[in-house]
């Protein structure tokens, strides 16, 4: 591919297949002249077999009711290579192409269908429209900024889009970004398998309910005894959180003192691209909260409650804030494997355990001092495991980095593939 010069009145993508560098300016038109929605009487609501589509361009279902429709909903038939959209979550990317397997399924008009013209190429329609140039600007002119409103059919059939004279260079397009879906897909598949491999050997690793030996062992523990449940608070030196300072975010500082909120604590990893710092004055009032080496850092409020992560030289010195709990454990607890325990089933049962209605809404320090943890009776073995698990976790560091390059790769070949309609003027 070469870049192509875009200028002001011409509409040209700036990146180009050499094949169509002399093919000459993209067309503007509306979707209604490729699109035609598609009404085949369906079934009533509460017999019919249902489609959906999935937020953020992931793809079409067929959709699991666990209660049966209204019998007075109108359904319609939909086709495999159809167009859905929903008309509710068009901001929300709510796109897709009805796949071969979902043929004869059935959605409301509040899912419409469109058969496309032979002009228009599918894959490359379904790649223009996930793009936010195309859905995040029409969805919001058309519903005025009230996100709840739905984007009618005709509306959505007056949109513009830019599409090259030859289909060939559509398709081509089509092609380019498929190839890499498909590579991001293989990708994502092998992170699953690693994540299920690493699930499947703590089942192991660990003892079952009502088991004092875990079904899996290093050779060289193979002798070493019976694991033991202990409460977490018999080997730990503290169990405590910090507060935020008085004016919040107004104090924090470009540098100075990690501040470490619940943000910045990941299943069993930090996240450090937005920790905020707060000044030397500061952290000196907030003496008992900070964060030593090997700290295990748990967060015990809010939607992330349950995440935890090892401190390491990055954040030590450093402070946290009242939705981050610190667990300093004494040298009978080696503080990768309580990591490793507080982000397994096993942790997260208990974490669960505590919470209301299964509303995960907060724990407390005698809550997390109460924690039931199987250990066995020497702390290598503890280390042994850690350290295994820990190697798997830096496998799925790796592999979510290779797919998140790729995502990235992606949008930015999308946005050089695909004019934009606001850089050409009349």
């Amino acid at each position: 591919m070469s870049e192509q010069k875009n200028e002001k009145n011409a509409l040209v993508p700036r990146l180009r297949f050499p094949q169509f560098r002399e093919a000459g300016e993209w067309q503007e038109k509306e979707l209604a002249k490729f699109l035609t929605e598609s009404r085949i009487e369906g079934s009533a609501g509460d017999i019919a077999k249902k489609i959906t589509v999935k937020l953020w361009g992931k793809g079409v279902f067929a959709k699991q009711e666990s209660i049966k429709g209204s019998e007075n909903t109108k359904y319609y038939k939909r086709r495999a290579g159809q167009f859905i959209y929903s008309k509710l979550d068009f901001l929300n990317q709510a796109f897709g192409i009805v796949p071969e397997e979902l043929d004869g399924l059935e959605s409301t008009v509040d899912l419409p269908c469109f058969d496309i013209g032979e002009e228009l190429d599918p894959v490359f329609l379904l790649e223009y429209v996930k793009r936010e140039d195309f859905y995040k600007k029409n969805g919001e002119i058309a519903d005025g900024g009230r996100k709840a409103k739905r984007i009618q059919t005709e509306v959505f059939l007056s949109f513009p889009i830019a599409l090259p004279a030859q289909k060939a260079e559509q398709q081509k397009i089509a092609d380019c970004l498929s190839s890499l879906d498909e590579l991001i897909t293989a990708e994502t598949q092998m992170l699953d398998t690693i994540k299920a491999h690493k699930s499947g050997l703590m089942q192991q690793l660990f003892p079952r309910e009502g088991e004092t030996v875990p079904r899996l062992r290093f050779p060289e523990f193979q002798d070493a005894g019976e694991w033991e449940e202990h409460d977490l608070g018999s080997k730990v030196t503290k169990v405590g959180s910090g507060i935020t300072p008085a004016g919040g975010e107004k104090n924090y500082k470009k540098s100075g003192r990690p501040f470490v909120r619940s943000q910045n604590v990941g299943w069993g990893h930090l996240l450090l691209d937005d920790v905020a710092f707060i000044d030397e004055e500061t952290h000196r009032s907030f003496a008992g909260t900070e964060i030593s080496q090997f700290d295990v850092l748990l967060n015990i409020t809010g939607a992330s409650i349950g995440r935890s992560a090892v401190a390491d030289s990055r954040i030590v010195g450093g402070n946290v804030n009242q939705h981050v709990c610190i667990i300093r454990t004494t040298v009978e607890l080696s503080p990768i494997f309580l990591n490793q325990f507080l982000i397994s089933q096993y942790g997260q049962c208990q974490i669960d355990s505590f919470q209301a209605g299964g509303n995960r809404q907060g724990l407390n320090f005698a809550q997390v001092r109460s924690f039931s943890i199987p250990l066995p009776p020497e702390v290598d073995e503890q280390k042994k495991i850690a350290d295994l698990l820990s190697s798997l976790d830096d496998l799925i560091a790796a592999q979510s980095q290779k797919i998140d390059a790729l995502i990235s790769h992606k949008k930015g070949l999308m946005q050089q593939l695909f004019p934009v309609l606001d850089e050409v003027q009349p």
